[in-house]
């Protein structure tokens, strides 16, 4: 399928999963995974409206990145090492992987170096597959409290991976209670200000995923495709 064909029939997807939740599409954002192709697929990608770009790695991403930087947001959604955070942090824009303190205060303190302060997503492991990283929902209210003493490293929302399904459907418990764990968190008041966002939901699940409350769906294969570069 085209990108341009593919492009309709997500947009097409997110809005009507956006109305059967009653929920407003501009609240609905897209993240195109590029890990798997080429730097100019990526810029194709990019110069057909979707800006914000995801990647896993700085190798694979780092020829992506000196196309397109300033054209497009960078977000890193793999999982992340101490030792590589000097070569993510200053590059990408947003983080969605926190998932100890250990990691948040290598973040503080290359975001010092650089004087720049990190939005962050806070990785939760809501489904307990050990495949799955992320701290396990019991843990993330000492890790908010953790990560709330770093004024360099601003929670803004968390992050799941919900387990493949051949039926999307039995996502939905895993979207939803990382939703819930979001609301618990803000009553809880543990950090310096509410979370806004939810990272959750990819190219099988996303439709489930925005109907319990995503506000930033990572994309890969069902957007940007086979290699077009």
């Amino acid at each position: 399928m085209p990108l341009e064909d593919r492009l309709r029939d997500v947009e097409r997807r997110i809005r009507e999963a956006c109305l059967r939740s009653g929920r407003r599409r501009e609240d609905v954002n897209v993240v195109a995974v590029t890990k798997y192709v080429s730097a100019a697929a990526a810029a194709n990608v990019v110069a057909r409206g979707i800006g914000h770009i995801g990647e896993n790695r700085w190798p694979d991403a780092e020829e992506k990145w000196q196309l397109l930087k300033g054209q497009a947001v960078f977000h890193f959604i793999g999982t992340l090492q101490s030792r590589k955070v000097k070569d993510v942090v200053g590059r990408f824009d947003y983080i969605h992987s926190v998932d100890r303190l250990s990691l948040a205060e290598e973040i503080q303190k290359r975001a010092e170096a650089l004087d720049i302060t990190v939005p962050c997503f806070l990785q939760v492991n809501v489904s307990g597959e050990p495949s799955k990283h992320g701290v396990a929902p019991d843990e993330l209210a000492a890790l908010a409290g953790g990560v709330a003493k770093l004024d360099r490293v601003r929670p803004i929302g968390l992050m799941t991976m919900a387990p493949f399904e051949r039926e999307a459907e039995e996502t939905r418990p895993v979207f939803r209670r990382l939703r819930l764990l979001r609301d618990e968190l803000n009553e809880r008041a543990l950090l310096r200000e509410p979370l806004t966002e939810l990272s959750m939901g990819m190219s099988n699940d996303f439709e489930v995923a925005i109907e319990e409350g995503a506000t930033w769906v990572r994309l890969g294969s069902v957007l940007v495709g086979k290699e077009e570069g």
